[in-house]
């Protein structure tokens, strides 16, 4: 794809605790899945102007530690573009999480830079008769 046909997606959310799934208010690493499925929607609605499906994850890392009360951006960016496939790869980032100060329980603190805590590539398709979003009218 080049740059001027690139298609991204964010969103940004509060875990709360009922995402706690471990000791420690631990968030489940299958949550950052769940965020990552959302954004390749919103991919699939603007480039396809269609849900597609989401057909498998090629590779998932999980990279650091997810709690409730730390805000995370989940970002994908569609990579390929095939006849109904559409190869997409995701990041997840902590860029604010609790600053555990005695006395304080509601103080935060801002992550400049952000915590990379998962990382993933996938493939969705979009039937060719459901496909009629700008890039597939533009091949």
């Amino acid at each position: 794809m080049t740059e001027t046909t690139s298609i991204t997606s964010m969103i940004r959310l509060r875990m709360g605790s009922h995402d706690a799934h471990y000791a420690g208010d631990l968030v489940d690493g299958a949550k950052m899945l769940q965020l990552f499925g959302d954004v390749a929607t919103e991919l699939l609605i603007r480039s396809d102007g269609d849900e597609g499906l989401f057909v498998a994850y090629d590779k998932v890392e999980f990279l650091a530690p997810v709690r409730a009360g730390d805000y995370i951006e989940a970002v994908g960016t569609i990579t390929r573009l095939g006849k109904t496939s559409r190869a997409m790869t995701f990041e997840a980032r902590k860029v604010i999480t609790a600053a555990y100060i005695s006395g304080q329980p509601s103080a935060c603190d801002v992550l400049d830079p952000p915590v990379v805590v998962c990382r993933a590539s996938g493939t969705c398709v979009v039937p060719a008769e459901c496909q009629r979003g700008a890039l597939s009218q533009a091949r």
